[in-house]
């Protein structure tokens, strides 16, 4: 069992340019030449590690090596991505890796890329790239080849030591069961399980009882023995059932309109450990959308618009405006998810001029832009 925490620390050892990895300060997939950068440097490291599996290191200063972190990435459906755009394309997971020094709501993106043996390429355009395009790594930089068609194996070897070199122990999985509980969440309930005489699973959390059911608020779940962050959220509640053989998960998102507001199951994460050491996760989006008065939404979307309008020219806002701003991203949200198709294009315009109204509102943004992509992910 790898310890992704080592294997991190292990593949930025190697400082110098390679083909089996890649190290990024930050991906954004959320625009198109986000998406296709990813999707570059996915298709030029499956197709030059042919026989080993390779990585995208998110949260790294390229030039220094310094660990930076980025925020938590939730997003379970991006192999979705990846297959919709890439022939032949590889299995790929990414993973949220916690570290010691870094604050409770940042980790280190890791992206493996299994080795498939076959040519990937792009099946059909995006940004600047054309479909038909394979990309092959050439030292550290993703290339486009266009007349070259052979995979070779140059990587596997070194590839298997750096693993090798990652593999977890007794102790590191005591020690991070003694950090989770004794020193990171001190203050909060923390429990843990074993699953298969080989999984330690640890989660913390404010812990409360509603008619018979328990609730967790201020969630941080992980696996300790690969240092893999399962979940984490500031903001919403969940629910945590568990048998011998599973570990599930159930998100509840807040959602409402003018101080009425109840929470709304989102989406299942289920992770199975089998009797093999190995495991799989699984998600299921179980949200339904609350509907609400028509008229009302109406009233909501154009005071939104007109509160746009103002932030978009750069004009001030008086008291009242600046309430409505704070909730400008879930009523948008709200609006899109009852046919107010324009609504989405609409908050995501509003995006770069947030931040100065502090850092409450742009994380408010990003939780509903959160929902909203599980929401359009499994339509």
């Amino acid at each position: 069992m790898i310890n992704k925490r080592l294997l991190i620390k292990n593949l930025l050892a190697h400082n110098d340019e390679n083909s089996f990895y890649d190290k990024k300060r930050k991906v954004d997939i959320s625009t198109k030449e986000g998406k296709a950068k990813f999707l570059k440097h996915v298709c030029a490291l499956s197709n030059s590690n042919p026989k080993n599996n390779s990585y995208i290191v998110i949260g790294v200063e390229d030039e220094t090596n310094e660990i930076q972190g980025v925020p938590f990435f939730d997003d379970s459906k991006i192999q979705n991505l990846v297959n919709a755009y890439l022939t032949n394309p590889p299995l790929i997971s990414y993973e949220n890796i916690p570290f010691p020094h870094l604050p409770s709501d940042q980790v280190i993106g890791l992206v493996t890329i299994r080795p498939i043996n076959k040519l990937t390429a792009l099946k059909k355009n995006i940004w600047k790239y054309w479909g038909g395009t394979a990309f092959f790594r050439d030292g550290s930089i993703s290339m486009p080849k266009v007349f070259q068609s052979e995979i070779l194996d140059v990587n596997s070897e070194i590839v298997a030591t750096i693993e090798k070199h990652a593999h977890n122990s007794i102790e590191l999985t005591l020690d991070g069961v003694i950090d989770f509980i004794n020193v990171r969440h001190a203050d909060l309930f923390t429990q843990y399980k074993v699953f298969k005489e080989q999984f330690v699973v640890c989660w913390a959390g404010n812990k409360k009882e509603v008619k018979g059911n328990t609730y967790f608020s201020r969630v941080d779940i992980e696996l300790i023995n690969e240092q893999v962050r399962l979940f984490y959220s500031a903001l919403d509640e969940v629910s945590i059932t568990m048998t011998s053989d599973h570990f599930t998960i159930l998100e509840y998102v807040l959602l409402g309109l003018q101080n009425e507001y109840k929470y709304y199951p989102l989406e299942e994460l289920t992770i199975n450990f089998n009797e093999n050491g190995s495991y799989t996760i699984d998600s299921n989006l179980v949200f339904e959308p609350p509907q609400f008065d028509r008229k009302l939404l109406y009233h909501i979307y154009n005071n939104n618009n007109t509160i746009l309008k103002k932030v978009l020219a750069n004009k001030e806002l008086n008291k009242g405006e600046l309430e409505d701003l704070y909730n400008l991203p879930a009523t948008y949200l709200i609006c899109y998810l009852n046919g107010f198709e324009p609504a989405l294009d609409k908050l995501e315009s509003i995006r770069p001029y947030l931040r100065k109204y502090g850092t409450k509102l742009y994380n408010a943004y990003k939780e509903n832009i959160r929902i909203l992509r599980k929401v359009k992910y499994n339509s």
